[in-house]
């Protein structure tokens, strides 16, 4: 019911920045909380940060509290990931997921769809 297409991803160079946007399918699009996940090559699945459907609620991982921001816009049914300062071990795929209960998890299990990633890659 929900179709998800990441999009920013790409090379940079340790300290730079990037966003990332994640556009979605649907007129139900604001009632869903939508999170980015990220999971880089033999290392387990990861939450980023999560967002509900009114942008009252952020949630962070610890690790990219301070640098990254999450964000929407419900007109444009878009979600942002701002990624400052950005690290050799963000280094990874990122995906975006919508929990259609509009619930804040840091958990990918409760996010019914997902996007099919972009690649971030941050140089040394």
């Amino acid at each position: 019911q929900v179709q998800l297409v990441e999009s920013g991803g790409g090379l940079v160079q340790a300290g730079g920045s990037l966003r990332l946007s994640c556009a979605a399918s649907g007129r139900t699009f604001s009632s869903y909380a939508i999170g980015w996940f990220r999971q880089a090559p033999g290392k387990e699945r990861e939450f980023v940060a999560t967002i509900t459907g009114s942008g009252g609620t952020t949630v962070y991982a610890d690790s990219v509290k301070g640098r990254f921001t999450i964000s929407r816009d419900n007109a444009k049914n878009t979600v942002h990931l701002q990624m400052n300062s950005l690290k050799p071990e963000d280094t990874a795929g990122y995906y975006c997921a919508a929990n259609v209960w509009n619930l804040a998890h840091q958990t990918g299990t409760f996010y019914a769809y997902w996007g099919q990633g972009t690649q971030v890659t941050v140089s040394s």
